[in-house]
Formats: C-alpha cells, structure tokens, sequence
C-alpha cells in the first residue's frame, strides 16, 4: 500500500456514502457519511453532494470514487440507477473540479468492481484463486469478476436476460422491496439468476454484497446452486474501501 489511510465514496442509486478507510486492515474509520442521492441525480447534483460529505470529513487526499455505470478511463458510459445524463461525462474531470483537485487525485471506477477489490484483498483468501464472481443486490445488481485475484473490469452482469426480463428487475434488493416479496420468494428469483449465471462463466465462487447481505442468514442458504456462495465479509461497504484503495494505488478504469 502506498498509504495507510484512504478516503472512499460509494455512489447509490437511493444513498451517496462516504468514509475514512484503514487501507492496512479494510476498515472504515470512524462514522460513514450517508446522504440520500438526489432526485434528479444529475452529474451537477451529485457531485455536490460528493463535495458535501467530502467537507463534512474534512479529508484533503486524493478520493476514489464509485459509480454505477460503465467507466473507462474516467468517462461514464452507462447509467443503471442514475440519471441518464452521466453517459460520456468526464466523472475524472467533474469531480476533479467540484472537489478542488487534480486529476490524478481521483479515481473513478464501477461501483462493484470497487467492492470486489476490497473483498478480493480484505475477504475470504478462497477468492483470490480461480475465478471469483461478486455480485451486489441493492437497487440494481452490480457484477465484478476476478481471475486469480486480478480483476477483469466493467462487467455488467446484472444485466443479463433471465426468463425474457433484465435479472437486476427481477433479482434486485429493490425489487423485493417494490414488490412486498418474503425472503423465500425473492431467493428464488436469485437462485435462478445465479443458475444463468454459473453456466455462462462457471466460477469457482460467488460472493454475494450490498445492503442486504446484512441479512444474508434469511436468504442465503436458501440458494442451492452449485457453485459455492459465501457474504461479502465488508458488507455494504466494501464499495467505500475498494474505491479508497483504488485511489491511494492510482488504480483506475
């Protein structure tokens, strides 16, 4: 690690969260800051709220930064839960800006391949062999997967066709929400969205993130698939450390 200490912020389709990293052990230091996303959540609007949460922590570092879109080389070029208006913007050089740094002291990366850097390095040692899939069920589903540690980026699996339907309307946390759907009916739908999924990339592990991997004990052993399925071990923050380890490495998509 080049620091000891990072700063991340997880962009959401429904909360913008931010916190002081421990980049030796993967910890939050102190409170996350969470602050609900805008409606529109507009380039301008998040970024505002970025810059809000940044100054509350008082942080003057280089920042990693999530998104949940497609992101290369800094430019957004989807928007999955955000408004439609962040495809082609320059996230690098809003934020940059917004923020009062340089280019080069932020870093900008897909929302669940931050969260599966941070399990990668913090979580189960089994997921550093072979072909790891994390995937994160919150108001859409985010995919990151790895192979032998090493991270192929900006897939978009939770887009996938299961059953003549986009999986993340179907398997998401929100649609179990929207839908009033009991942990067994909603595990279901991920149980088969997983079986899609296994037989396309066939991974040796599935970890499985977001916010309500904090009730994994209700749903998770309800998936009988063949691949082994364990909880992202930093939860709903894994997005904040992967991103405030991406920027204290410089890492970036």
């Amino acid at each position: 690690m080049t620091a000891t200490r990072g700063f991340g912020i997880d962009i959401g389709g429904s909360g913008i969260k931010g916190a002081l990293v421990d980049l030796e052990q993967g910890q939050l230091i102190g409170d996350r800051i969470r602050i609900d996303t805008p409606k529109p959540s507009t380039p301008e609007a998040v970024a505002d709220v970025v810059a809000e949460i940044v100054t509350t922590a008082g942080w003057d570092g280089p920042i990693g930064v999530t998104l949940p879109a497609v992101v290369k080389k800094g430019v957004a070029h989807t928007a999955a839960n955000i408004d439609r208006s962040w495809i082609g913007t320059d996230a690098d050089a809003l934020f940059a800006k917004r923020l009062g740094r340089s280019v080069e002291d932020v870093a900008m990366l897909n929302d669940a391949d931050a969260a599966g850097i941070a399990e990668i390095r913090f979580g189960d040692p089994a997921a550093r062999t072979g072909v790891t899939a994390l995937l994160t069920f919150g108001t859409g589903i985010g995919s990151a997967v790895f192979h032998d540690g090493k991270l192929v980026p900006n897939t978009e699996f939770g887009h996938l066709e299961v059953d003549g339907h986009d999986a993340e309307k179907r398997a998401a946390a929100s649609a179990k929400e929207n839908e009033g759907l009991s942990y067994h009916q909603w595990a279901k739908r991920v149980h088969r969205y997983l079986t899609v999924l296994e037989n396309l990339v066939w991974p040796d592990l599935f970890i499985v993130g977001g916010g309500v991997s904090k009730k994994a004990e209700k749903w998770v052993p309800l998936l009988d698939v063949r691949t082994p399925v364990v909880v992202a071990s930093l939860q709903n923050n894994a997005g904040i450390v992967g991103a405030a380890a991406a920027a204290a490495e410089g890492i970036e998509h």
